[in-house]
């Protein structure tokens, strides 16, 4: 698959499940919300102390199972190193990832606030592939 196909694919599709590597080398799941970044990478929102950000952080390679959502039908899976952003370089970022899903929020004040308190970060993931390119 074409990895700006597989872009469009998340820019309408936000859910998703997100693989990250434990200490042991064994897989970590978790489900998360992405979208696309101005320089074209996945974006999530997560918590500083959340695991997935402890795997990143020691090994960087990231897939996600991206989902309709409607759940069955079309899906893709997309592999990439992941940077993980934290605040305070993290807070416009976070702020453009909010808006390209869910719009203008009514008070921003109070959304860098909740950032703050939640520890927020920003994962981004640069697309190294994507998939399937044939259904079974």
């Amino acid at each position: 698959m074409d990895l700006d196909a597989a872009r469009e694919f998340i820019r309408n599709n936000h859910r998703a499940v997100m693989t990250t590597r434990r200490a042991n080398g064994d897989v970590q799941l978790s489900p998360i919300v992405c979208g696309v970044d101005a320089g074209g990478r996945v974006a999530v929102s997560t918590r500083e102390t959340a695991m997935k950000v402890k795997n990143l952080r020691r090994d960087p390679r990231a897939s996600l199972c991206v989902l309709n959502e409607g759940f069955f039908g079309d899906w893709i899976q997309v592999d990439g190193t992941a940077d993980v952003v934290s605040l305070p370089a993290a807070m416009e970022l976070l702020v453009e990832y909010s808006r390209s899903l869910a719009g203008e929020h009514p008070n921003w004040d109070e959304y860098r606030a909740a950032m703050e308190r939640e520890r927020r970060v920003l994962v981004r993931v640069e697309l190294e592939r994507a998939g399937p390119d044939r259904s079974g």
